[in-house]
């Protein structure tokens, strides 16, 4: 069968995003997919992609033209079956996708988190300090360790089984992409993730006080199911905690490789939230997400189908020099408004004041009890269909 006419006379690339030679060297795939064209057809997969900063922008905020409720993966999930059934808000348009944002926004206000922020201070310079006591230590290690704590803590999870949080996530993550290689081994190491996360969801499971029994609180309002407070409470297991974990490893990484943001930082703690957001700006720990088509659409020349995927990749709109001047550069005296790493529109992602009080709290940390960081050892990068982050990020401090 012949490709459509859109297809045949669209710009493609003959490189592969979901290769092990992509994630090695993911950047060079960003420039060469968002200097094509607007819009790239990769015949492969039977997607578009788009790294263009406006053209992203422009996808996520035209939520009538661009749903999501068909899948945020390669996957349409309205044609074909997915590994789960679908998130009740990221997977959701309006009006249905409307209540539950409401509610996730009330449960993650701006009130809440700063109730926890004591908190995750106090636990951020206890998991430093014991992290960096060696001198060397792998900060992909510190960086997982840190979120791993406080926010199953937070929201009410039980201590015991939390060694499935992070298989489950992966597998949820892998499943955004092809069904390959990565996806099969993490639904291997995922096996049991899926009978604790079934059972974690619920209310019973949860410590009372926590932001789970929050949620619950809508049920007994009669706003949500029972099953819908269960699916609200697996957002924090599927969407929570890795992309939170990569984005301090690139930080950390950024701060061990800029001598002069380093010194910055040490020498005022209050630049740790910008530092942050520099770091999600200059490598987005989740580069990929995913929209289709709910009617023909033109974009840049080329004529998007109903029904067919669009792939924004944000780590590329985030370094379009079209937006951002010498945007390889990583500078804490920039102005990072506008980075895409959160998504925008009324998709963004409805953590992200948590996400951002967490890496506050880790980095105030870092800058007030390090004196030197430096790179120890060549990284390895974790291999992932949809985020970006390290297996081993080797590094060497001295305590203050």
């Amino acid at each position: 069968m012949s490709e459509p006419t859109s297809h045949a006379s669209a710009e493609t690339i003959g490189l592969d995003p979901f290769s092990p030679e992509t994630m090695d060297d993911p950047h060079a795939f960003d420039a060469r997919l968002r200097e094509t064209a607007e819009m790239v057809w990769l015949p492969d997969y039977g997607i578009w992609f788009t790294g263009r900063y406006d053209t992203v922008e422009r996808v996520f905020r035209d939520y009538e033209a661009f749903e999501s409720s068909a899948g945020t993966g390669i996957t349409n999930t309205k044609t074909a079956e997915n590994w789960r059934k679908p998130s009740v808000i990221l997977e959701q348009d309006p009006p249905t996708h409307t209540k539950y944002r409401r509610i996730m926004t009330s449960v993650l206000s701006q009130r809440v988190v700063r109730r926890l922020t004591e908190d995750f201070q106090r636990r951020a310079y206890e998991i430093v300090a014991a992290g960096l006591g060696s001198g060397e230590f792998d900060a992909a290690e510190l960086a997982r360790s840190y979120p791993l704590q406080v926010l199953p803590d937070a929201v009410g999870f039980s201590p015991e089984g939390r060694e499935h949080l992070l298989p489950y996530a992966n597998l949820n993550f892998q499943a955004m992409g092809p069904r390959n290689e990565l996806y099969r081994r993490a639904a291997e190491e995922a096996e049991d993730a899926a009978a604790f996360v079934g059972w974690q969801m619920r209310r019973e499971a949860l410590t009372p006080g926590g932001l789970g029994h929050t949620i619950y609180g809508y049920v007994d309002d009669g706003e949500i199911s029972e099953e819908d407070a269960g699916m609200l409470v697996r957002t924090f297991l599927s969407a929570g905690i890795d992309t939170t974990i990569f984005g301090l490893q690139f930080a950390l990484r950024a701060l061990a490789e800029h001598p002069r943001a380093w010194a910055a930082l040490r020498g005022d703690p209050s630049l740790a939230r910008k530092t942050f957001e520099e770091a999600l700006r200059w490598n987005a720990p989740s580069p990929y997400i995913g929209r289709t088509a709910a009617r023909d659409v033109e974009i840049g020349g080329s004529t998007v189908r109903r029904g067919e995927k669009v792939i924004m990749n944000l780590a590329a709109a985030n370094r379009d020099p079209r937006r951002w001047d010498a945007p390889e550069r990583f500078d804490l005296e920039r102005d990072t408004a506008g980075h895409l790493a959160f998504g925008t529109g009324i998709h963004g992602c409805v953590g992200q004041m948590m996400a951002r009080m967490e890496a506050t709290c880790f980095l105030t940390a870092v800058a007030e009890l390090v004196d030197t960081i430096e790179p120890a050892g060549e990284p390895v990068r974790f291999h992932s269909n949809w985020l970006r982050g390290y297996e081993r990020l080797p590094m060497r401090a001295t305590l203050r």
